[in-house]
């Protein structure tokens, strides 16, 4: 066995291990979903379940004890997690997926980060929230920022916010200069703890930020010293997966919980509802608009793994595409789930159902930015249509 096997072999190993983790935390995540819940923010076993089978590490750098996973394995796993509670899916990965992000930054920042301890874990809010002024060697920043999700397990910030005349970036705030205000009132993803951060006047270094540019144009600081393909592909494309993904996997659930009430409704004869056509059309109609998001969702980052590993950069055309594909990815989990549930029965309504607890985290998380697909099928229309990209998060 060659060398090149030999680490794909070990990769392989690390993730069947990891997957395998999961699926034995599933029936635990599923039994603190009340806590979860009642918390607004996930219980700390569960974070440390998540550090202890390297999760957290899915996506950081081999230098700083890092797994350097493709985004396939990663979100395999997040999808696993979801289908047993998606506000921890939702809130563990959005803190994962930060590692991505802090990898290409300036090795500086990575330093700051890991040096003492490669578990920190960071939060985010990337609106343009932030004043910034510029100062000797960085900025000023202050300013309120919401949908900071799993922020009380965390110890840093990513922020953004635009520079007068030289553009948008994210800011990297230790919690000494940030307070979290407790805002998360929410009709779903109860769970995600998705506070705000307030930041007033605090200092930050140049190199403690990340430029829009730089991660458009695949060209970050931090690619010269993590040199893996993962690194080379647009940092963009991740994240904005990380805020959808978590659908798929509460979907799964949701076909799960109503295939054992279809099933366990008629005392007498199973298989009554069963039976019905309308049922088995619903079934089906939910598990395939399932197989069609999972296949466009490892389709396409098995092309940008492609050409990242064959050094070559992906086009920008199919980055739009891609960005377009995850924008509809809630908006196709709300057809799947509103069509199990107003079929669901009577017991659907009331509090602690755990079918309604997928209806009504899926439709929050359309309220995410991210997932509001009208602004990115319109640039998407107009690039196919030869006009230029309007959209430098992609």
């Amino acid at each position: 066995m060659g060398e090149a096997q030999a680490k794909d072999a070990a990769k392989s190993s690390i993730v069947a291990e990891m997957m395998a983790a999961i699926t034995a935390m599933q029936p635990r995540l599923r039994e603190r979903a009340a806590e979860t819940k009642a918390l607004r923010k996930v219980p700390q076993a569960s974070i440390d379940e998540l550090q202890e089978l390297g999760f957290f590490l899915a996506l950081q750098p081999k230098r700083y004890g890092g797994l350097e996973l493709s985004p396939q394995d990663f979100f395999r796993m997040q999808i696993a997690l979801a289908e047993a509670c998606m506000s921890t899916a939702w809130a563990g990965g959005i803190i994962a997926v930060h590692a991505f992000q802090i990898a290409v930054m300036d090795d500086r920042a990575q330093q700051a980060i890991w040096g003492d301890n490669i578990h920190t874990r960071v939060s985010s809010s990337y609106a343009p929230m932030g004043k910034v002024t510029v100062v000797d060697g960085g900025f000023k920043l202050s300013g309120r920022w919401g949908w900071s999700s799993g922020s009380d397990h965390c110890t840093w910030a990513l922020l953004g916010a635009i520079i007068p005349g030289d553009g948008y970036r994210t800011f990297l705030v230790p919690k000494g200069d940030y307070q979290i205000i407790d805002t998360w009132q929410s009709m779903g993803l109860e769970g995600t703890g998705s506070n705000d951060i307030e930041v007033k006047d605090a200092f930050v270094p140049d190199y403690m930020t990340h430029k829009q540019s730089d991660g458009f144009a695949c060209t970050n600081p931090g690619q010269a010293v993590n040199t893996a393909p993962l690194y080379q592909l647009p940092w963009a494309q991740t994240f904005i997966r990380v805020v959808c993904t978590p659908a798929i996997g509460a979907c799964k659930a949701a076909v799960g919980l109503y295939k054992h009430a279809v099933l366990n409704k008629a005392s007498g004869d199973p298989t009554k509802l069963a039976g019905d056509t309308q049922v088995q059309e619903r079934i089906a109609a939910a598990v395939n608009g399932i197989d069609e998001m999972e296949a466009l969702l490892f389709r396409n980052f098995d092309a940008m793994m492609a050409l990242a590993e064959a050094g070559q950069p992906v086009p920008v055309e199919d980055r739009v595409r891609y960005r377009y594909h995850a924008s509809v990815v809630i908006s196709k989990s709300i057809a799947i789930v509103d069509s199990l549930f107003e079929v669901a029965g009577g017991q659907s309504v009331f509090l602690g159902s755990e079918i309604q607890q997928r209806f009504l985290d899926i439709h929050t998380a359309r309220a995410h930015v991210a997932n509001n697909p009208t602004s990115f099928a319109r640039n998407l229309g107009g690039v196919d249509l030869g006009m230029d990209n309007g959209d430098y998060f992609i």
